[in-house]
Parts: structure tokens; C-alpha cells; sequence
């Protein structure tokens, strides 16, 4: 078995949620940013694209990006792309107060990457610097290894809460609490 390659990307399996039904968009999209800043991920908006609207209702996308810079090693990436089609606004009636709430089919779609030597200080292109990342990734095995499995149960973590938002299951997860923090 030979050294590994100096540079790479690990990739996490990837999540697909689907949900139909009422929702209140502003919501999903103000959990999700809370719960990028809470694990320290920045987040990105990539694109977005607002089709017109058919009789059905509007059809929209989105591609967002969270990421992450764990040391000059290792960089971990969440790259999110949702689509939404039949989208019609609702006035809904609750406790008394009007409030606007979105109705149609949504498909999100989670892929995550753990990228090691993202700044690409081993791949200069240098026989010496390749060698020399190529060792430094043999040395750092077990920690990718690590932070591919830190990033595999965010991602579900991450799923959990926009799972219980649409109130698509309990309250409580299989996984909460796997990497021993709150």
C-alpha cells in the first residue's frame, strides 16, 4: 500500500429531503443559517432562480454553501440545493393573526466534502513538496478520518432540524448527541 495523494477531497454520502405541504420558507431558511452559525460555518447563497409563476404556482431554486475552515489542513464543505415547484403563498389564520406561509413541494438535496490540503501548499508541483504532502496526509489518516465522520453526523444534525421543522418526526434523533456536544 502506497503513501495517499498529498491533496484531496473525502465526499460525505449524500442527504435528500422531500417534503409537500405547508411551510413557512422564512422560518426553514432562518433555522438553518442559526444552525450554520452555531457550528461556525459561513454561509454562502450560490444562486437563485425564480421561475414564473403557472397556474400551479411558481417554481423557484436555490444553491447554498456552507463551509468551514477547520486549520490550513483541513476545510469542510456542506453544499445545499433546494427546488421548490407548484409554490403558492397562503394567508394562514393562527391564534388570531394573519400569517403568510408558503405551500408546495420542495426537494433538498445535501452533499458534504472534507477537503485536506486546501490551500494547496503540498501540490506546488514540486517532486520534494508532493513527497513531503503525501507523508503529511499518511501522518493525518486517523484525524481525516475523524473529521469525515464529525461532517457525516452534522449533515444528519443538520437534516434533524429541518426534519422537525416540517414536522416530519419526533423530536428526538438517533444521532443527537454522538459527538458529545448539546
Amino acid at each position: 500500500m502506497g503513501l495517499p495523494k498529498a491533496s484531496g477531497t473525502l465526499p460525505a454520502p449524500l442527504r435528500t429531503l422531500r417534503y409537500s405541504g405547508l411551510f413557512d420558507f422564512d422560518g426553514l431558511y432562518s433555522a438553518m443559517i442559526d444552525w450554520a452559525k452555531n457550528y461556525g460555518y459561513m454561509w454562502h447563497e450560490i444562486d437563485y432562480k425564480h421561475k414564473v409563476p403557472s397556474p400551479k404556482g411558481a417554481e423557484q431554486e436555490w444553491k447554498w454553501q456552507m463551509t468551514k475552515e477547520i486549520s490550513d489542513y483541513i476545510h469542510l464543505k456542506i453544499f445545499m440545493q433546494a427546488h421548490i415547484w407548484n409554490l403558492t403563498e397562503i394567508e394562514v389564520d393562527i391564534d388570531g393573526k394573519k400569517k403568510a406561509l408558503s405551500s408546495g413541494n420542495m426537494h433538498i438535496q445535501m452533499k458534504g466534502t472534507v477537503t485536506y490540503d486546501w490551500q494547496k501548499k503540498f501540490s506546488s508541483g514540486s517532486r520534494f513538496s508532493e513527497w513531503l504532502g503525501q507523508i503529511y496526509a499518511k501522518l493525518h489518516e486517523r484525524d481525516l478520518s475523524g473529521y469525515w465522520d464529525m461532517l457525516h453526523y452534522r449533515m444528519y444534525n443538520l437534516t434533524a432540524v429541518m426534519k422537525k421543522y416540517f414536522d416530519m418526526q419526533t423530536s428526538k434523533h438517533h444521532y443527537k448527541g454522538y459527538l458529545g456536544e448539546n
